[in-house]
């Protein structure tokens, strides 16, 4: 098993499902599609999540970054297979499907996905320092 900080972008694969621990402690997970045929299941157990999660649809594009563990399992014809899962700390919606969703109570993330600002250039050539003006 390995353990690293990971934040990855996808398309939700499989919806979210919510369960209950026996200290009713919610947990939510579902599967993220982040391309080349890879799907990796994300988890949150953080409160402050829930909103984003419970208006989560199948399709929905997700920016999702925590702690990724990968570990090898065993299968039934006696390979191996890596499984990928995510223990996020945010979950942001991302495209115009994600600000559409129900539930959405800001049309701005803060990953700054919504707004996509182009700089021409010329934009920073009179302000560019000099390399003796650098103090390193």
């Amino acid at each position: 098993m390995s353990v690293a900080k990971a934040i990855v972008t996808g398309t939700v694969y499989r919806a979210p499902e919510k369960r209950f621990t026996q200290n009713s402690v919610a947990v939510s997970d579902f599967v993220l599609d982040i391309g080349d045929n890879t799907l990796v299941r994300v988890v949150s157990t953080r409160q402050f999540l829930d909103d984003v999660v419970d208006s989560t649809l199948k399709g929905d594009q997700l920016l999702v970054e925590g702690r990724l563990q990968v570990t090898t399992v065993k299968t039934d014809d006696g390979g191996e297979k890596k499984v990928f899962e995510i223990n996020a700390n945010s979950i942001e919606k991302m495209g115009a499907a994600g600000s559409a969703s129900a539930g959405s109570k800001s049309s701005k993330s803060k990953f700054g996905t919504e707004e996509i600002v182009k700089f021409e250039s010329d934009d920073f050539s009179n302000e560019l320092i000099g390399e003796d003006e650098i103090p390193f």
